[in-house]
């Protein structure tokens, strides 16, 4: 593995951050994006012009393609970073033929809508990946502070625990340290979690709701992952580590927690579909809530504040009255 080529597919933040730790530990990175018109730029100015925009390049070790069949071809190792919604159609034309003996690591955090699978689910069954192939890249990390080159931690999650640690080898730097985890289910729908309660905690800031709230209804959070994690996949796992708990408190707290963001909009009383029109980047927890509301029909886990997300996204229940139902239900 330590010649593998690595490939990032997705022109985004969080695409841009991690091919900027790989630049740390690698001579060569093939870089799929959908624009033409970014390429050239990234070409010409050193930076992605759209997200990011403070991080420079050293454009020698970027191999640069808008074409994602070839990109494919020529990578062994590939990280997806196209966000859950529109990952089925970026992947368009690719068949299984075209996987075969690649090793695929999610880096999306969310769950394709049109199959209400897991990343690392969606490859396995879509186009005959091994599961031992599939790999998932999970935080407490926000793109942002990578810019900056704030000290930020990672889990490289596989059942092959030799390719989840190729993988963390090259993100690992400086400003990254990374951890190995053998929990791909637990670690991807936790991730798929956490966007939704970072939604319920914009929800409740923009109501009003104060810090002391705020604690018990993440502390609530957590206890949800692991009622949900523990029927889905039931493992012996540590829920209180920074794959689970630290990206949690992340993503629910920080200032650049898009899906936040998204949920204090609403909130304050935006509409839907205006908060999102608002927003330069994709709320994963928006299509996640939807996703495992269905998911959970099977497992019917008590999910009190996924529910109340759901009710107010989905079913357009006023926030103030949906909050205030859920405040009785925590504890």
């Amino acid at each position: 593995m330590s010649t593998a080529q690595i490939a990032v597919i997705g022109g985004g933040s969080w695409a841009t951050a991690i091919v900027k730790m790989l630049c740390n530990n690698s001579s060569q990175i093939h870089w799929w994006l959908r624009s033409s018109t970014v390429v050239e730029h990234i070409k010409k100015y050193k930076h992605n012009p759209n997200y990011l925009t403070s991080v420079e390049f050293d454009t020698n070790k970027l191999l640069l393609n808008t074409d994602l069949k070839d990109v494919v071809a020529k990578a062994d190792v590939l990280i997806m970073a196209v966000p859950s919604a529109f990952l089925k159609d970026a992947l368009s034309g690719l068949t299984a033929e075209d996987f075969k003996n690649k090793k695929v690591f999610s880096a999306i955090k969310g769950i394709v809508p049109e199959h209400n699978l897991i990343v690392g689910e969606f490859f396995n069954t879509e186009y005959s990946i091994p599961m031992a192939n599939i790999g998932v890249i999970t935080g407490p990390c926000h793109a942002e502070e990578v810019a900056m080159e704030k000290l930020s931690y990672l889990t490289i999650a596989s059942q092959d625990t030799e390719n989840a640690a190729f993988v963390a080898s090259q993100l690992n730097c400086r400003y990254i340290k990374t951890t190995v985890s053998d929990d791909i289910f637990g670690t991807e729908y936790s991730a798929v979690l956490k966007n939704v309660f970072a939604i319920a905690s914009g929800i409740c800031h923009g109501l009003g709701y104060g810090d002391n709230f705020q604690a018990v209804l993440i502390s609530n959070a957590i206890q949800e992952i692991k009622a949900f994690v523990d029927v889905v996949h039931p493992i012996d796992r540590d829920i209180k580590s920074s794959a689970y708990l630290g990206d949690l408190l992340v993503t629910a707290y920080s200032q650049f927690s898009r899906n936040r963001m998204f949920g204090n909009m609403v909130g304050k009383g935006y509409s839907v579909k205006y908060a999102q029109m608002e927003m330069n980047m994709i709320a994963e927890g928006y299509y996640g809530v939807k996703c495992i509301h269905e998911i959970n029909k099977k497992y019917k886990v008590e999910m009190p504040i996924t529910d109340a997300v759901y009710n107010i996204v989905y079913e357009k229940i006023s926030p103030a009255i949906e909050m205030k139902l859920l405040t009785d239900k925590l504890s």
